[in-house]
């Protein structure tokens, strides 16, 4: 139809950068062709039994569910927030969505006032506030400093945008970086969204994957009345095609709550009964999982720490991941070579390491990095999660030997990548 007419907002997107290049990866390794699978964030480890068995029990329910979710859900969401991380909140203060990434939409949807992202962060939340037609502030943030937004960099935004409402995302720990904010950093953040009215989503999804030694640090804790929280089962818990995600909203702004529920009941209705019951085992019985989520958490430490060590040694710029299973390497002491190859701009060279490599990475600027920026995204998921669950010694006791038995992608992209880098 010639005159088919649609949303100015919608056609200027692009799809989500990260499941794209996951669809290509799957689809050449499918043809038969080696690739080095570093540009998709998906946890290789299989959802918990336990988590599992409860899917299976409750595959009988088929009523609608609450739009708000699962009364007993709720609860257990927010005892698990309590005991976990110290947050206060019940469980009138929960919502439950199809994914954070669904809950996150509709809040940005929901509230007026540009959108604040540090950058480099999460592919989507720019795309979704250009969805509402919102403006969107990426606030540069230094190399130096692990990529982490300074309460300064973000004073400087708030005092240029002045009193309107504004929204803050901050995603810790983090992805695309591996970076993880510290009790100071959090502090000094929240006295600045306070002096300027900030409200924040709190991206906690990786909560969970944790390298340091440090309790949680989250804006919630020293913000609590501006700041709502998100996470879910993808992460942490393996499972994220169960398409679980939750939301905690303070008091201070339960005005979204019904607002919520209204769009929640105009949209999707209420998520899957039998994967709400699945994820109150999760919650509710966390203290059963623990042990295996510790696992996870400790794998993908020695994951990303290997690529971190390889990245380095190949004279790459690269913070050390702290939390998630994501690194933010750059090229940039490459720079000359690259040019010299015709390579200016992060895409030309994603492009060519795929081509030349056979390795999978994700451009920075998909990330709110100048397209010249020769930073890239990698994921350290590569691996069979299941093997490695079953194999896995415990940190001290791996070589070189079971790091190629158990990580052989990772491995094997990094020789690819330093031989590319070598030819240079």
């Amino acid at each position: 139809m010639s005159s088919l007419s649609l949303n100015p907002y919608v056609t200027g997107l692009k799809e989500s950068a990260t499941l794209d290049i996951n669809l290509k990866a799957l689809e050449l390794r499918k043809q038969g062709h080696e690739v080095y699978h570093f540009g998709f964030g998906q946890s290789p480890f299989p959802v918990p039994e336990p988590i599992q068995e409860a899917l299976r029990n409750n595959s009988h329910k088929k009523d609608y569910l609450p739009s708000r979710g699962l009364p007993e859900l709720c609860d257990a969401v927010a005892a698990y927030y309590r005991k976990e991380f110290g947050y206060v909140y019940s469980g009138n203060d929960v919502l439950i969505g199809p994914g954070s990434k669904e809950l996150i939409f509709q809040t940005i949807y929901l509230m007026e006032g540009p959108v604040i992202v540090p950058a480099p962060s999460w592919v989507s939340y720019g795309p979704q506030a250009s969805l509402r037609g919102k403006d969107v502030f990426p606030i540069n943030t230094e190399r130096d400093n692990s990529y982490k937004l300074t309460a300064n960099e973000l004073d400087r935004v708030c005092h240029h945008l002045g009193q309107k409402q504004k929204l803050l995302i901050l995603n810790n720990p983090n992805n695309p970086t591996g970076a993880v904010y510290y009790e100071k950093e959090i502090k000094e953040i929240a006295e600045i969204c306070r002096a300027y009215g900030v409200i924040v989503i709190s991206d906690e999804i990786y909560a969970k994957i944790d390298f340091t030694e440090y309790p949680q640090s989250s804006i919630a804790k020293y913000y609590p009345e501006g700041t709502i929280v998100s996470g879910g089962l993808s992460k942490s818990f393996a499972a994220g095609g169960y398409r679980l995600g939750v939301m905690l909203i303070p008091q201070a702004l339960h005005i979204m709550v019904d607002a919520l529920k209204s769009i929640i009941s105009e949209t999707f209705s209420s998520v899957s009964a039998p994967i709400q019951f699945a994820a109150l085992e999760a919650y509710q019985n966390f203290d059963n999982l623990r042990p295996t989520i510790k696992m996870h958490s400790d794998i993908h430490k020695y994951a990303s720490t290997y690529l971190y060590k390889r990245f380095k040694a190949m004279g790459m710029n690269c913070p050390r991941p702290e939390g998630s299973f994501y690194l933010f390497p750059d090229f940039e002491n490459y720079k000359q070579p690259l040019r010299a190859k015709g390579i200016i701009t992060c895409n030309q060279l994603c492009k060519d390491v795929q081509e030349k490599a056979h390795v999978a990475m994700l451009p920075g600027a998909d990330f709110y990095l100048p397209a010249t920026h020769l930073g890239v995204r990698v994921a350290s998921v590569d691996f069979d999660g299941a093997k490695a669950l079953q194999e896995w010694p415990g940190e001290s006791a791996m070589d070189e030997k079971k790091t190629m038995k158990l990580f052989p992608y990772l491995v094997k992209g990094c020789d690819s990548l330093e031989k590319y880098l070598k030819k240079l």
